[in-house]
């Protein structure tokens, strides 16, 4: 079994696998730059604060790409990067769309959810996490993962912050990559200074473009085409 076969095999086991030193630091501190000068200095938030308030999430999401600005082929491109998706998801796997994460200092970070419904197993996306700079004790902003939570159903009914027994906290460096499975249940921490992440999300072939327009809270659904909450989950 190959290094790739192993990341795939890991993956497939844990719902998630980290590798750090992925990306040239050169190459994340270009991006990092880039992202920054798109949010500015003071961005708004796109979300309504019937959502903000019940998700406790305040992520505010860029899709440069969908802009007509491709500025980060270095990782939508990038050879291995995508040799470890096509033996996580396999053969005719397609781009979803590559979003960009801005959370502002004192922020509430991600409430745990499941980036679509997981009802279905064979309907799922693939988070493909990029840090461009380093989530430490100052950043605040650490990711938090229940390993093996792809295989585990509907997340559990409860505070949308508070603890799982079994969770996993990360801190991610500069360069690192996470494949993450869209079942598998996870957050962000509050954030204490602004914060980046970066979201080169696939999908299997033949998944509904709209796999991720229902996520799914420990106090909703939450569909966002519509900017609505589908269910009350008490």
């Amino acid at each position: 079994m190959n290094y790739i076969e192993k990341i795939a095999e890991k993956f497939w086991k844990e719902g998630y696998v980290i590798l750090e030193n992925f990306f040239d630091e050169t190459l994340m501190d270009d991006y990092n730059s880039k992202i920054l000068a798109h949010y500015g200095v003071n961005p708004s938030w796109e979300h309504t604060n019937e959502f903000i308030s019940k998700s406790a999430v305040e992520v505010i999401p860029w899709f440069p790409y969908r802009e007509g600005k491709p500025y980060f082929d270095g990782i939508d491109k990038h050879e291995v990067f995508n040799k470890i998706t096509s033996e996580i998801l396999h053969d005719n796997w397609e781009n979803l769309y590559c979003m960009m994460m801005f959370s502002k200092a004192g922020s509430k970070g991600q409430a745990w959810h499941q980036d679509c419904p997981p009802e279905n197993s064979k309907k799922y996306n693939l988070n493909r996490l990029v840090y461009t700079h380093d989530i430490n004790d100052e950043t605040g902003g650490e990711i938090v993962i229940m390993p093996k939570a792809h295989k585990a159903g509907v997340l559990p009914v409860g505070k949308p912050h508070e603890d799982i027994k079994g969770q996993l906290v990360y801190k991610p460096k500069k360069g690192t990559v996470i494949f993450l499975h869209g079942h598998c249940f996870h957050r962000v921490m509050p954030v204490k200074r602004d914060r980046i992440s970066t979201n080169f999300r696939a999908v299997p072939n033949g998944t509904p473009e709209d796999i991720t327009d229902i996520c799914v809270y420990r106090n909703m659904r939450y569909k966002f085409s519509t900017e609505e909450v589908i269910e009350e989950r008490i």
